[in-house]
């Protein structure tokens, strides 16, 4: 990346890539009649590697994204890599309310270190019902983070940013279903899969910040669930 591309920094290209996620909805298949209320926590910090520095001086490459895995006995998702997220309950205010509440439940992180730079547009997310809201995350006072309840999450972990720009893990994932085939951006992170809904919102993630790295979508490669 150039100088020009990091000049104020990954967080300040985070901010901006967000004022341009009302874009992001075009490819998400569309859910039919009523949905769900839902949202997830997309949550950026710094690598533990990565000395303490200023905002602007913090880029891409020094960040990790906070995922885990659902349980393989889910009945929505089973056994799919997702942002820590669910449905709206009644006592949650807002979307914000939402992902941070699911993600301290779900990983047990400390809500008080999290910085929300932005609510991104709403996703339909079609395949449960759901419409979802991506809440971007900065953590600025990174928690302990593991897998609270196993019956819905049996790992929790950081992936290093600069291993998801990589070109040489990026693919197109294919699932068949009902005679039809859908096509996604996905990741192969040292053989653990990421794809689908969570695989499009760090696609969408990374062009709008400006991160994204060229790379071949001509090489597919078949999903199951």
């Amino acid at each position: 990346m150039t100088s020009k591309e990091t000049l104020h920094g990954a967080r300040a290209e985070l901010i901006a890539a967000a004022r341009r996620s009302s874009g992001w909805a075009a490819p998400f298949p569309p859910v039919v009649g009523s949905a769900h209320e839902a949202s997830v926590l997309v949550l950026f910090g710094k690598l533990d590697s990565i000395p303490a520095r200023t905002d602007e001086l913090t880029v891409a490459g020094d960040l990790d994204v906070l995922l885990q895995r659902r349980a393989a006995t889910l009945s929505s998702h089973p056994g799919q890599v997702s942002f820590p997220g669910g449905r709206r309950e009644e006592q949650d205010s807002d979307a914000v309310a939402t992902a941070l509440r699911e993600a301290q439940e779900e990983t047990g992180l400390d809500p008080a270190g999290v910085e929300v730079l932005a609510t991104l547009s709403e996703l339909p997310l079609a395949a449960s019902n759901h419409r979802v809201t991506p809440v971007l995350g900065w953590w600025r006072s990174p928690s302990r983070v593991v897998a609270v309840d196993h019956a819905e999450t049996v790992e929790v972990f950081r992936v290093p940013v600069a291993q998801l720009l990589d070109p040489s893990i990026r693919f197109t994932s294919t699932i068949s279903r009902m005679g039809r085939t859908w096509k996604g951006p996905a990741f192969d992170v040292d053989g653990t899969i990421v794809w689908g809904f969570t695989a499009m919102v760090l696609d969408g993630i990374f062009d709008a910040a400006g991160w994204t790295r060229s790379w071949d979508r001509s090489v597919e490669r078949p999903v199951t669930v």
